[in-house]
């Protein structure tokens, strides 16, 4: 078989996923979950930032999460933590004097 015919359709194909999936098919895009977004996302940035090494309130992640251009209410703030703090999440929830606190889980 004559190579000329093959080296054609490598050409074609390489053209063709070059147009479908851009210049730089070959690298991976970066995922969705490395990103910090939404509350979530604001309060996951503390996590990493070491923010709940001690013991922090509500009013204290919404400060810091402002600080962080992170503008939540406290209702968005309150779900983002409590969705942190389930059973197999990074935070762990305390109550010190009627009042939730968030810490890192350990």
């Amino acid at each position: 078989m004559d190579i000329d015919p093959l080296r054609k359709i490598v050409k074609r194909l390489e053209r063709v996923e070059k147009a479908v999936f851009g210049a730089n098919s070959k690298t991976r895009p970066t995922s969705a979950a490395s990103a910090f977004k939404g509350a979530t996302g604001g309060a996951r940035l503390l996590l990493s930032n070491g923010f709940f090494n001690q013991k922090k309130s509500l009013s204290e992640v919404r400060t810091a999460l402002a600080k962080n251009g992170y503008h939540y209410s406290a209702q968005a703030a309150q779900m983002a933590l409590s969705r942190l703090s389930l059973r197999a999440g990074p935070l762990a929830t305390l109550k010190e004097g009627g009042r939730k606190v968030y810490v890192k889980r350990k």
